[in-house]
């Protein structure tokens, strides 16, 4: 694992103030993201910075004060580095890690990261591509600046900005008898075969759409990747919920998939930046945010169809149903 200067930020808050709490309050961030930075900085090193001292605080080990030293003069130098970068053209620069939910990932993260570093070419974005308990832990442990990802179970302590609302709809392949509906109820779903996107969280939001109309669903089959849930749907064996909408009609083996309409008003999800409260962020980060406010809506995301087009057009293919 590298060391960011975040991490050092805190290290530095905690062993000039002497008490993670003051540290906390100083970094305006919670307790828990000051502890596992400090706890990281030990293991990356491999020394103890601190001793704790129950009720007491924290003192800096002689290999504590001799970091602190060191750090504040680095964060001092990457200071300097962001003002030279300011006077530059006024373009950020620097590097940004950002988290990506692992099914907007593949669909939405190519094209915005293109378009974003065509026009920011001084930047450098590091990216982690997760499920959403992964992508806050990680934010919270200062490995991740920034996440695109749903509103699933955040906790008090993120910020989310959301960008776009987006939908469940139904998923089966091209021979499922229900191929040709335009739409259908989850209570005509319940009892059929259902192949489940099994990640943390978002298995419980899937779930929960039953379970808000007290119906049951028949989950035949789990997994946790979005492309093998797809390529088992497009063989028929079973349907799938899902909330992004690919360009591509097909799975990757080339079997077709059709997409139909879920009845009622079912919960969407919403897409959006979650990164944790700070007085003051950088031009990289406030860059990346305005772009991707620009660049992602509830009617048009990188990658995806509109909500206005239900199904991509569709490759001539012996005995497929036209739509």
């Amino acid at each position: 694992m590298k060391l960011t200067l975040r991490q050092l930020g805190y290290f530095v808050a905690a062993g000039e103030t002497g008490s993670i709490t003051h540290a906390s309050r100083r970094a305006n961030i919670s307790q828990p993201a000051i502890s596992a930075a400090i706890s990281q900085l030990e293991a990356e090193l491999g020394a103890q910075l601190f001793l704790r001292h129950h009720a007491q605080g924290l003192s800096l080990t002689p290999a504590g004060r001799e970091l602190l030293k060191e750090a504040k003069q680095l964060l001092k130098q990457a200071e300097g580095l962001y003002s030279a970068a300011a006077a530059l053209g006024n373009l950020p620069r620097g590097e940004l890690n950002v988290g990506w939910f692992t099914t907007l990932a593949p669909i939405v993260m190519p094209e915005l990261l293109q378009s974003f570093i065509a026009a920011y070419p001084e930047a450098r974005i590091r990216t982690k591509v997760s499920h959403q308990e992964d992508l806050l832990d990680s934010l919270h442990h200062a490995t991740v600046d920034i996440a695109v990802t749903y509103d699933l179970q955040l906790t008090p302590d993120v910020s989310f900005r959301p960008l776009a609302s987006l939908p469940p709809h139904v998923l089966v392949g091209a021979e499922h008898p229900l191929a040709t509906r335009k739409s259908i109820t989850l209570a005509e779903l319940a009892p059929l075969p259902m192949v489940l996107l099994d990640l943390p969280l978002s298995r419980e939001y899937f779930l929960s759409l039953f379970f808000s109309e007290e119906l049951e669903p028949n989950v035949a089959w789990t997994t946790p990747h979005q492309e093998v849930v797809r390529a088992m749907v497009a063989n028929g064996f079973g349907y799938a919920l899902a909330n992004v909408r690919p360009r591509t009609d097909t799975a990757l083996d080339g079997r077709p998939l059709r997409r139909i309409l879920l009845a009622g008003s079912p919960r969407p999800v919403r897409v959006g930046l979650v990164s944790l409260p700070r007085p003051k962020k950088t031009g990289l980060e406030s860059a990346f945010e305005l772009h991707c406010q620009n660049s992602i809506t509830s009617e048009v995301l990188p990658g995806m169809v509109s909500l206005e087009q239900p199904r991509t057009t569709k490759r001539p293919r012996s005995g497929a149903q036209k739509s």
